[in-house]
């Protein structure tokens, strides 16, 4: 079957439908990684876009017991070419009954380089997948321009809150579309990890007795959650050992008087340099976001920066002064991605020790 990637500049691609026939409205993206296609897909950071692939060969091993969360997020799915045959040893499906399954629509079969080129050039911009080979061009692009992502945090976080057992540190982890590997990797290093909604308050938090808090990466505009804002503000004033990832390290600014700003076409992918300023190494991360902290609206008595990118000088972290609070953009966790940064969930586990 046919189906059309409408952008919202006017541009159309023609390729075939693969997964769910019904048609969508999204924010366009693209996402450099060459492997790590599931983890990509079921990454909650993606709710209310369409990622483009940019690896020209897609599902190649199958569908592996790799994912992020308990189901995909995006809304729809773009790529070169999809493999018709899988093949991996724990491969338990196709990328194709995947994307059906969790009723995502897609697209295969278009150039990926000149669309990617485009959001380069252009920016991000909002776009239709459809199957619908009468669509009204006149009608279709008003609705494009119109399509906001708006509250997605509130439908990726966590129903109640959960435990995972572990005989080291009591963490708090903040879940505002969290990856899983996130409580992982610190429940791998001992720590016993309580995960949060993102609507919970810092009175329950600090309740429950933490040694340390961790906040969450997570989808959409950081400047739209107000009241989490409020609530980290709360957290901020404590004397908590706190480490924040992707979103909340911008939460984390906003709260202390820092601005985001939206990038043109954000960093997503698994090949991204970042500077760690305080050793002036460079280490390749992991990372999916659209928006970024404004280094210079950072009140320099609060905060210093951390980490930048190589590529563009972006911030990609924080460290908080006379506090034990450092953030950054990036995926220390990775999945998909390098292992390079894990070593700030040690950072981290120093600090709830004591250290700073």
């Amino acid at each position: 079957m046919k189906a059309f990637l409408i952008l919202e500049d006017g541009n159309v691609f023609s390729g075939k439908s693969i997964g769910s026939t019904k048609d969508v409205i999204s924010e366009v993206v693209f996402n450099t990684s060459m492997t790590g296609y599931l983890e990509v897909l079921t990454d909650p950071s993606y709710a209310g876009q369409a990622v483009t692939m940019t690896y020209p060969l897609i599902g190649n091993y199958g569908i592996t017991p790799d994912m992020e969360s308990k189901k995909a997020w995006p809304k729809g799915y773009i790529v070169r070419e999809l493999s018709r045959n899988y093949s991996n040893f724990r491969s338990t499906g196709s990328i194709q009954d995947f994307l059906k399954e969790q009723d995502i629509p897609g697209i295969c079969g278009i150039d990926t380089r000149a669309l990617t080129k485009i959001l380069r050039e252009k920016g991000t911009m909002n776009g239709m997948i459809t199957t619908n080979e009468n669509y009204d061009l006149d009608k279709i692009l008003p609705q494009l321009k119109a399509y906001k992502i708006g509250d997605v945090v509130s439908e990726t976080t966590c129903d109640e809150k959960y435990t995972l057992k572990g005989d080291g540190p009591k963490v708090a982890l903040m879940d505002f579309g969290a990856k899983d590997n996130i409580a992982k990797s610190l429940n791998l290093r001992g720590c016993q990890v309580t995960v949060y909604p993102s609507y919970t308050t810092a009175d329950e938090i600090i309740a429950d007795n933490p040694e340390g808090i961790m906040l969450s990466n997570g989808p959409g505009d950081p400047e739209t959650n107000v009241q989490i804002i409020e609530e980290i503000k709360k957290l901020y004033q404590t004397d908590i050992p706190i480490f924040a990832i992707c979103l909340g390290h911008q939460l984390m600014a906003l709260a202390n008087g820092g601005k985001t700003y939206k990038l043109k076409y954000g960093h997503r992918g698994g090949n991204h340099p970042v500077k760690d300023l305080s050793n002036n190494k460079v280490y390749i991360s992991s990372q999916n976001h659209g928006y970024a902290v404004d280094a210079d609206s950072i009140d320099a008595s609060i905060a210093k920066e951390a980490f930048i990118n190589v590529n563009d000088k972006t911030n990609e972290g924080l460290s908080y002064i006379d506090k034990n609070i450092f953030t950054v953009q990036f995926h220390p966790e990775a999945c998909p991605g390098p292992q390079d940064s894990s070593y700030l969930f040690d950072r981290f586990m120093d600090m709830m020790k004591g250290g700073k």
